[in-house]
């Protein structure tokens, strides 16, 4: 299998996949745990204000979930281990008390998308010297989306997501800087300007619009189009075919979100 710039005979680096989905699946159902009380309210259609779903399990599955993530990444190593358990610690910290935080919110949720990076750098540790300060631009592109989401319900203020689209920016002309340091730029710039383009419009029309409806836009496309970017960091370090293997989930994660609620 390939991870980032590197491949592998085995399998066992895909226990580090079964990670990310135990933590990142824990720390969805963990949002919509804490958040059952505000939720009655603003969203009572959701599973748990509806009654879809009991409270208990929800949070027996939210913890079992991020135990799940935190196993898996221990059996493949101490380190990966190790920045799984901070990860999830992140995941509950941001959904209990950071979250609805103007500048804790974006952070804590930021980490944990870097921390997810760093668990997959993790199975080539050596990768951390040269590589380790990548885990800032997951901060700014997770903290952009978080910082437009926070205003999704009531609208929101045009300075916010000024500042969304700055980070924005930061991320797309890094990948584009790493790819020309590895000689990829010409396969890569599709990608970024394609990435730029999905998020970059609904994010304008937030803009000029910033009422819910606008915003919620602009948030399931950070969100969704999170796979053309991880796709753009795969061709920038010359995995062209993994980029596509990555671009191939795409169809799938649209045709999801028309089933289930991305924001």
């Amino acid at each position: 299998m390939a991870i980032a710039q590197f491949t592998f005979a085995d399998l066992s680096a895909g226990l580090l996949v079964v990670s990310t989905l135990g933590l990142y699946g824990g720390g969805v159902v963990m949002n919509d745990v804490f958040d059952a009380k505000l939720d009655s309210i603003e969203r009572p259609e959701r599973p748990i204000p509806s009654g879809k779903v009991p409270l208990r399990s929800a949070t027996l599955m939210g913890i079992s979930l991020l135990f799940l993530g935190v196993l898996a990444a221990a059996m493949f190593g101490f380190t990966s281990g190790m920045i799984a358990l901070v990860v999830a610690v992140l995941t509950v910290v941001y959904n209990r008390f950071a979250k609805h935080s103007v500048f804790l919110g974006p952070l804590f949720m930021g980490l944990c998308r870097g921390g997810n990076l760093l668990l997959g750098m993790s199975v080539v540790p050596e990768s951390f010297d040269k590589w380790g300060w990548i885990a800032l631009l997951p901060i700014a592109y997770i903290g952009a989306i978080t910082l437009i989401s926070q205003d999704e319900v009531h609208g929101g203020k045009r300075r916010t997501l000024y500042i969304a689209a700055f980070l924005y920016l930061i991320v797309l002309a890094s990948q584009l800087a790493i790819a020309r340091s590895q000689g990829n730029i010409l396969l890569t710039l599709p990608f970024v300007l394609l990435h730029a383009w999905l998020i970059g419009r609904p994010l304008w029309n937030a803009v000029r619009n910033p009422v819910g409806p606008m915003i919620g836009k602009a948030v399931k496309a950070g969100v969704i189009y999170l796979i053309v970017m991880n796709a753009s960091w795969c061709v920038a370090f010359g995995l062209w075919p993994v980029a596509l293997a990555v671009m191939a989930l795409l169809p799938l994660s649209i045709w999801l979100a028309k089933a289930f609620a991305v924001t």
